[in-house]
């Protein structure tokens, strides 16, 4: 019958005597810090895989999981890609040629990377069809020598659908007369917005025969095969023992984690990393529990010697003062939590507004990869936050509620 009335008295004393306000005070601010951090903890983490998420669903969607290349061009590439698809891990397969070069439209210059489709191909490997803000994948027809941009590149070079854009090779015609660089009209047809800086500046597309002629290649001829697999961290052994398969002297493979896979790793580290200082701040705040409780045993040291006279063990007293302090860690985690779930899923939208308010990104796509703040919420990661809140504020209570426990009820009543 004890028990109840412990948890009762635990419960009041996260409250302090009417004549000592500033205990009530430090009680109150431990909670909000607890709350506050791990508000922090949950924001940034959920940034942290907004940005995991980013990476992997558009630039990596847009990008090759692998190639599967020549040293020469393929011709009969149909074939070579039904051997491909018997591999389990593969999901789909697509032609592409790419050619580096400059972009020039009425004195502007920009620098492209050229890659040569199928449409129809493409789009079962590449998300670009869900990125197109003017035009169509579709118009880009054998023979028309259209081309695709980004909207970051169409910007600089000042175009729009059907102006027409200078492409220079970085090679050189000979010719009687001299050396020339060698230069194609190519029309935009297209204008995408992927929001990753590097593609959406420096990408173009065009049809596979119109840079094979720029190759001169047979119009068939391609430079390999873009595969996507089921698992893009099965890419790098997965294109490897394809091109084992076909024939190691003969073919090579290249996989994302040789062009992307520095940034991708260092996002995951940058989230461990993170994670951990951010779990020091609230190991911070949980603590500030202990102060608290510390100033509570001593204010009522007079109720304790009471409680002792009245036949309380001192595991009961420690019972008491660890429930204040539980009460104190568990309602800090669950307004924190409650709070930080709603920061995190509205931090995006949020700084979209400021950056409207201000005309200021603070995401520059010259610098970072994505132009824009993520965010998404992991159920996991709130409940380690969680849990580790807990676990602290619990931990923090062990001393104060073992130091109320010897209080000896002689001494606390001499000077009441």
């Amino acid at each position: 019958m004890f028990r109840p009335l412990f948890v009762f008295i635990g419960t009041r004393y996260t409250r302090a005597k009417r004549r000592n306000h500033f205990v009530s005070f430090i009680s109150l601010t431990s909670m909000i810090g607890l709350a506050l951090g791990v508000v922090v903890m949950i924001v940034v983490l959920s940034v942290m895989n907004g940005f995991d998420h980013e990476m992997r669903t558009r630039v990596l969607g847009m990008v090759p999981h692998a190639t599967i290349e020549s040293g020469e061009p393929l011709g009969d590439w149909q074939s070579l890609a039904d051997k491909v698809k018997q591999n389990p891990k593969v999901l789909a397969v697509a032609p592409f040629t790419q050619m580096q070069g400059l972009l020039t439209n009425d004195g502007k210059v920009q620098k492209v990377l050229l890659n040569a489709i199928d449409p129809a191909q493409e789009r079962k490997v590449s998300i670009i069809d869900q990125f197109m803000q003017q035009g169509q994948l579709d118009a880009l027809t054998p023979g028309s020598f259209g081309i695709v941009i980004g909207d970051r590149a169409a910007a600089k070079l000042g175009v729009s659908i059907g102006d027409k854009l200078t492409f220079v090779a970085p090679e050189v015609t000979v010719t009687p007369a001299g050396m020339f660089p060698r230069m194609k009209r190519f029309t935009v047809v297209g204008i995408f917005h992927v929001g990753a800086g590097e593609i959406d500046g420096f990408l173009g597309l065009t049809n596979l025969t119109d840079l094979a002629r720029l190759h001169r290649w047979k119009p068939d001829q391609v430079q390999g095969l873009r595969l996507k697999f089921n698992d893009l961290f099965e890419a790098p052994r997965g294109a490897w023992e394809i091109a084992q398969h076909l024939g190691e002297s003969q073919y090579y493979a290249r996989d994302w984690t040789r062009t992307h896979g520095n940034l991708y790793q260092a996002i995951r580290m940058e989230k461990a990393m993170i994670g951990l200082l951010l779990l020091l701040i609230v190991a911070v705040a949980a603590f500030n529990i202990i102060s608290t409780l510390v100033m509570v045993v001593n204010d009522k040291k007079g109720d304790i010697a009471i409680l002792r006279t009245l036949g309380a063990t001192p595991g009961q007293i420690m019972a008491i003062f660890m429930v204040q302090g539980t009460v104190i860690g568990v309602v800090g985690t669950l307004i924190g939590t409650v709070v930080g779930i709603f920061a995190a899923l509205n931090v995006s939208a949020a700084i979209a507004g400021v950056e409207t308010l201000i005309g200021h990104k603070f995401l520059n796509a010259d610098v970072y990869f994505i132009d824009y703040l993520p965010s998404q919420v992991q159920s996991q990661d709130v409940l380690m936050v969680g849990g580790a809140a807990l676990v602290l504020s619990f931990l923090a209570t062990l001393y104060p509620a073992w130091r109320a426990a010897r209080t000896q009820p002689a001494q606390a009543l001499r000077y009441e």
